[in-house]
């Protein structure tokens, strides 16, 4: 099990989403109190931790798990500002295991889960394949195939074909593709998005349908039964 206490509602539902999707079990929370509730019945594999809360905020947290004997050894990777070096180096220094700076993409917090779970030993490698109709990613490989033809993506189409075959049915707006994908603010250039949807489409050959224009909104990804 991962925690996950992260106050954007958004950007927490995405985390727990590609997290469920990538093999792992996780949940979330939006401050100290909810999370402490759940660490008194459960003892997670991993926490991702905010240190920009409500209330407590994440350094706050980290030194009260760092003191207790029961979470010390819980791998730990925290959130910071981007270009917050202080904030970094004070997690770094009370015992985080990684950080990552916002915005930063699903695939890459995904990628630094695996790392830190290996690292730590506390759990085995998680499986790596997602399927999804005729597609098929492996994230080993970092390779997808389409109704079993393998198809040479960029690394950003990659990332934004893992964001939809993690979350199928799922309406994503431009700008939420942006961050998530683009890890920056794309301000006016939600144009990036559409552009890349429609050379992924063209790769995906017949699968390309999957990836749905939804109006008013932006794209999902769906299979037909």
């Amino acid at each position: 099990m991962i925690f996950c206490v992260e106050d954007d509602a958004g950007i927490r539902d995405l985390m727990i989403y590609t997290l469920n999707a990538s093999g792992f079990r996780a949940v979330g929370f939006e401050n100290a109190r909810e999370f402490y509730a759940a660490l008194a019945d459960d003892t997670p594999e991993l926490i991702m931790l905010d240190i920009m809360l409500p209330g407590e905020d994440g350094i706050s947290i980290l030194k009260r798990l760092k003191a207790d004997a029961r979470t010390a050894d819980i791998p730990v990777i925290m959130a910071t500002a981007k270009g917050n070096e202080y904030d970094k180096v004070i997690g770094l220094d009370l015992g985080a295991d990684d950080y990552l700076a916002k915005p930063f993409g699903m695939m890459e917090m995904a990628s630094r889960v695996r790392a830190v779970l290996r690292r730590s030993g506390r759990a085995a490698e998680k499986p790596q394949l997602i399927r999804v109709g005729g597609l098929e990613m492996n994230l080993g490989e970092h390779s997808v195939t389409a109704d079993g033809i393998r198809v040479q993506l960029t690394l950003k189409e990659f990332e934004l074909l893992h964001t939809f075959m993690t979350n199928p049915g799922r309406a994503f707006t431009r700008e939420q593709l942006l961050s998530s994908v683009w890890c920056e603010d794309f301000l006016g250039e939600t144009r990036t998005v559409d552009v890349h949807v429609g050379t992924l489409r063209q790769k995906l050959g017949a699968c390309g349908k999957y990836i749905r224009t939804v109006r008013g909104v932006g794209y999902r990804l769906e299979v037909s039964i």
